[in-house]
């Protein structure tokens, strides 16, 4: 299942880069790094975790345009079918 948050990691890497504004670049690499530490460590996010990222992803998506938001909008697919994969608590 790591899979999906390493494509949403992966997508929002691209994202960043494609972001011409600091505020949602700082915003998607935050998320990222967060990404990368599920994927890379042993901790595994929980429904709440995840929910707060998609909420931060969301608002991105909104202030996002082009590339930028195209990508975020994929890692938000990413994480929503991670997502539906876990059990809920």
């Amino acid at each position: 299942m790591t899979e999906q948050l390493q494509q949403a990691r992966d997508d929002l890497e691209e994202a960043a880069k494609s972001a011409g504004d600091d505020d949602i670049r700082e915003d998607i690499r935050e998320t990222t790094d967060a990404f990368a530490d599920y994927v890379m460590g042993e901790t595994q996010p929980d429904h709440a975790i995840l929910d707060e990222r998609l909420n931060t992803l969301r608002q991105v998506r909104e202030r996002a345009d082009g590339n930028t938001e195209a990508k975020v909008e994929s890692a938000i697919e990413s994480v929503e079918d991670y997502r539906e994969g876990i059990e809920q608590a």
